[in-house]
């Protein structure tokens, strides 16, 4: 590996990892949680939950290690000759394809359905059902996805 990229290898491998952390959480323990509760409680939690996930430090751990994955792939092709590449390239792609595009593209569209249903609707129970499924779903993807970006950074590294 290049030593230049030594640093921000570092920086996206715990990024990925504080990540996949947070995604772990969901996937394994809150979202099972949320669901025992009645459809309205849920719906509520799950509201206030995806109001103060919007926070500086969340988006800068999730979008910062995004464009730390995005300079690794641009640089690992470019020396894709070294060792390291491959396990830079790959693991980029991983957590900008499965935590990024697939937070975009599916759970946040599920997020915006769900800030605007009324918890107590009987429209608002259903979509609950459809939503614990899918987003956890999505979940389990991004967690994945980033657990394997930061074992991937990792081995770049070793």
């Amino acid at each position: 590996m290049v030593d230049n990229l030594r640093p921000l290898t570092l920086l996206a491998a715990l990024g990925c990892g504080l990540v996949a952390g947070v995604f772990f959480a969901f996937s394994t323990f809150v979202m099972n949680a949320l669901a025992r509760l009645q459809p309205s409680q849920g719906i509520a939690a799950m509201q206030s939950i995806n109001i103060t996930a919007i926070s500086p430090l969340f988006m800068l751990a999730l979008f910062g290690t995004g464009a730390a994955c995005l300079v690794l792939a641009v640089s690992s092709i470019l020396k894709w000759q070294q060792p390291a590449s491959i396990y830079l390239f790959v693991g980029a792609l991983l957590y900008l394809v499965g935590s990024i595009v697939v937070t975009i593209a599916f759970n946040v569209p599920l997020n915006d359905a769900l800030a605007v249903v009324k918890p107590e609707s009987s429209e608002g129970a259903n979509l609950w059902a459809r939503y614990l499924t899918n987003w956890t779903f999505w979940n389990h993807v991004r967690t994945g996805s980033s657990l394997a970006a930061a074992a991937l950074f990792s081995l770049a590294l070793y």
